[in-house]
């Protein structure tokens, strides 16, 4: 985006009189997306409910990416609907998202290595002084009290650089500046791949703090064990169809793989509710 690209804002509706969607953070109707004649998402209905961990799980080109990249800005939806906070949304770039209290942490985190932390997690939003110039201290306060408040308390020195960070301190960081920026909703992509055990344990623990705040947690990953550790709900995508939407409770390791791999109901096992409220 170049200075001279003007931000338009997030076109903003009624709101629904449907209770449940007042009751969810983000509510998904009907929502589809193609590129050209390749049709990646097909009527997603999908809640979003504040506080909870919702995991969207799927086999590689289910449409999990497409679907975070359409709730955050990246993408115009083809169909459907999105509401926030019970009202209709249509975010035409990522910022709009942001400021609507969306943050997405991806894979490469956005980090920037040759910065501190303080920087990286101010990075965009930094504080000033009077004289204009760049107020550190209340910068250093405030990145002290985000990570304290989230109990990150593997780093040190706050002024260390983030390309010397482990990846699950550089995990914490990326959600530090989401809760800095006072998001609602955290989607985050994988947060645990080619994380060690105690690295993947710092992670998971982050997310339960996360949802402990009572910010909407929008989890996405491959590894069942880490899913099933912090998901209050289960959500699966094939081949860009939401089948089958529920409490994580309601599935185990093998159900949940053979939803991913067919799309179908596992034989001799009730299916958990379709409804996109679960």
């Amino acid at each position: 985006m170049t200075g001279n690209d003007e931000v338009r804002p997030a076109t903003v509706g009624r709101a629904s009189s449907a209770t449940r969607d007042a009751e969810n953070l983000l509510s998904l109707h009907g929502i589809g997306k193609n590129f050209g004649p390749v049709q990646a998402l097909t009527d997603v209905n999908l809640d979003i409910p504040a506080g909870q961990v919702t995991a969207l799980v799927g086999d590689n080109g289910a449409g999990k990416s497409t679907l975070i990249k359409t709730i955050s800005g990246i993408f115009e939806p083809s169909q459907g609907q999105m509401l926030w906070q019970g009202r209709t949304v249509h975010f035409h770039t990522p910022r709009e998202a942001t400021n609507a209290g969306i943050a997405t942490v991806y894979q490469d985190l956005a980090l920037c290595d040759n910065l501190d932390i303080v920087q990286n997690m101010m990075l965009g939003h930094e504080m000033l002084t009077r004289a204009r110039t760049l107020d550190e201290i209340a910068m250093e306060k405030t990145a002290k009290r985000t990570l304290a408040d989230l109990r990150v308390v593997t780093i040190r020195n706050i002024r260390q650089l983030v390309g010397s960070l482990s990846g699950g301190q550089r995990q914490s960081i990326a959600v530090a500046k989401a809760v800095l920026l006072d998001a609602k909703l955290v989607i985050m992509d994988e947060p645990t791949a080619a994380l060690g055990v105690s690295q993947t344990a710092l992670v998971l623990d982050l997310i339960k703090r996360l949802a402990g705040r009572g910010i909407a947690v929008l989890l996405i990953s491959h590894n069942l064990t880490d899913v099933f550790e912090v998901a209050d709900r289960l959500a699966v995508l094939y081949l860009g169809r939401l089948v089958t939407v529920g409490q994580a409770a309601d599935f185990d390791t093998s159900t949940a793989v053979h939803w991913m791999t067919t799309g179908t109901s596992p034989n001799g096992h009730a299916a958990p509710s379709n409804h996109a409220g679960g």
